[in-house]
């Protein structure tokens, strides 16, 4: 008993995102932030046309997710900022290999930043520990991309509201359950994960 409550107070004290397990620096910092922007260009290359919709399914909005929940909301948001303004300036790797501002889905590459930010700060908060708080996190991610994302759709195709949710929301539901799932799996499994080897290494100095 008084070993597993040994490891749970090591447990307690650990930082509040995975990326801070390895320590802080501003060399490492660096390297996770750059490293997340070319996950989210990587992951944008995945793409799925859906008919009479300039948004793709893609695995960008996990990746964009993933980042916020492991890097924290300041290095969350900056390396998805990095990821737009790269690809304004013409880098290839938004969605299909497109780049520039002036398209449909700006809404939704704004929206990443935003998304990452908030879910950063979800998980600070310990929102990635538990199954069913990190379905709401990615959910509350999700929700704030398409916030953005559709209203800017709609202006730009110069069509309703309604028109818009139908064209770049309603057929990415599926698929973001599907990955708010997969995350509800992945997140709390690391953490659980890193739980048991603190308590491990706990129990090996209190010998």
């Amino acid at each position: 008993m008084a070993e597993g409550m040994a490891g749970a107070a090591v447990y307690r004290r650990t930082p509040g995102v995975l990326a801070d397990l390895w320590g802080r620096s501003v060399p490492r910092d660096v390297v996770l932030v750059v490293g997340a922007t070319a996950m989210t260009g990587a992951a944008a290359q995945v793409a799925l046309p859906v008919p009479g919709s300039p948004v793709p399914i893609t695995g960008q909005t996990f990746a964009v997710l993933l980042a916020g929940a492991a890097l924290g909301p300041t290095r969350g948001a900056v390396s998805m900022l990095l990821y737009v303004v790269a690809g304004g300036f013409g880098l290839p790797w938004f969605a299909g290999g497109a780049s520039g501002l002036g398209t449909a889905t700006l809404g939704y590459l704004l929206g990443f930043v935003l998304a990452a930010a908030l879910v950063g700060r979800l998980a600070l908060a310990g929102a990635d520990r538990r199954p069913w708080r990190t379905i709401g996190m990615m959910a509350a991610g999700n929700a704030l991309i398409y916030l953005v994302g559709v209203p800017w759709l709609a202006v730009a195709m110069g069509v309703g509201l309604p028109r818009a949710l139908a064209l770049g929301f309603v057929p990415y539901l599926i698929g973001d359950v599907l990955k708010a799932v997969l995350a509800a799996g992945l997140l709390p499994g690391v953490w659980r994960l890193l739980q048991q080897l603190l308590t491990c290494g706990a129990n090996r100095r209190d010998r």
